[in-house]
């Protein structure tokens, strides 16, 4: 059972618990909460990060319990029980990017990195695993489509506004589109799921604003900004993102209603490619998309017909000729179940129909 907050705990208690077995009480303060606990048998349970008075503590412990001390020193918490959304990440940006959460831990985290500290590697670890823990918690009715690209590309351009057409369509035949969570098509994407629900013009008016601010380069707090208000204007459901403090130089898009942010790169792209069973689409990009081809080929290639995740690569002349991918997956497909499960096309529209079946 997994408890993530003082509330949670307080109805367990009233709802005549006698023993905590098997309870994985995550970053809660349970001050007060002393008396309530010795009433409660402590084997087998496990506390991440709690704050327990000193003989809460000592009857945990003693009685067969875990107790993992919170971390001191640290800008995030390594506990924590539910993902990130913007208005945590982004807090204090009217201070400057440098204010805000997002960026005192990328901070924190080259430090330490530069450093070689074994206690970053701990701290950064056991984050990682409270968000894979708390991805696993999303609803997931729905199937998840992975949207790729570029993180280049730029508000106002025909490539920016296509894949937001791309994510309000995903949306709007009920699909969950989950994304890298950076800038450029990731952040289009996102968008277009948050506008789904909206007309034309309402589009129109929210990537006016965003044009204003085409980059996150030379100023993140004025694109940051520009995203945030298009978010409070035009609220809605902008799918997932899955970012990471390891490209920590790319912000986080604004518009994901529920942000993964890893400090693990790999496990952060494990965990979207496993997400994303209702298929993949790659859009134009550079070496981070064909990275994460391969990353998805590589299970494909070596499964049967049932496991195979649909890959649709956006861009004949891109994929063709800029970046020559298609030929490769081909030659690689040949004789094998992965045969049916790549595609080529040249349109969002063409795309999109080959998902979330």
């Amino acid at each position: 059972m997994d408890i993530e907050s003082l509330a949670h705990f307080d109805q367990i208690v009233a709802a005549g618990a006698t023993s905590m077995t098997g309870w994985r009480v995550q970053s809660v303060d349970l001050t007060g909460r002393t008396a309530a606990l010795l009433e409660l048998a402590p084997n087998g349970s496990v506390f991440l990060g709690c704050v327990l008075e000193h003989g809460a503590e000592d009857w945990i412990r003693d009685g067969g319990g875990l107790v993992f001390p919170a971390i001191p020193e640290l800008p995030f918490d390594p506990y924590r029980g539910v993902l990130y959304d913007a208005d945590e990440l982004y807090a204090g940006l009217e201070s400057g990017y440098d204010a805000t959460p997002d960026a005192r831990i990328y901070a924190w985290s080259r430090q330490h990195d530069e450093k070689g500290d074994t206690g970053r590697t701990l701290a950064a670890a056991l984050h990682d695993h409270a968000i894979a823990d708390a991805l696993t918690e999303l609803p997931d009715g729905r199937p998840w489509i992975g949207v790729m690209g570029g993180h280049g590309i730029k508000r106002g351009d025909a490539a920016y506004r296509a894949a937001v057409e791309l994510g309000r369509t995903l949306a709007g035949a009920g699909l969950t589109v989950v994304t890298g969570g950076g800038p450029g098509a990731m952040e289009a994407a996102n968008l277009g799921s948050a506008l789904a629900s909206y007309d034309e013009s309402a589009v129109g008016a929210a990537l006016n604003i965003l044009a204003a601010v085409p980059s996150f380069r030379p100023s993140i707090a004025d694109w940051a900004a520009a995203g945030m208000r298009v978010r409070r204007d035009f609220p809605g459901d902008g799918g997932v993102s899955i970012p990471t403090w390891f490209y920590g130089h790319e912000p986080p898009n604004v518009f994901a209603g529920a942000i993964a942010k890893y400090f693990s790169n790999a496990q952060r792209e494990e965990v979207l490619l496993r997400r994303a069973r209702g298929g993949i689409i790659y859009l134009p990009g550079a070496a981070g998309t064909v990275q994460e081809i391969f990353e998805a080929v590589t299970p494909n290639y070596y499964g049967d017909r049932a496991t195979q995740i649909p890959m649709i690569l956006v861009g004949i002349d891109h994929w063709t000729r800029q970046l020559p991918v298609w030929p490769l997956l081909q030659n690689l497909a040949t004789d094998r179940p992965m045969d049916t499960s790549i595609h080529l096309v040249n349109t969002i529209t063409e795309a999109a129909k080959l998902v979330g079946h």
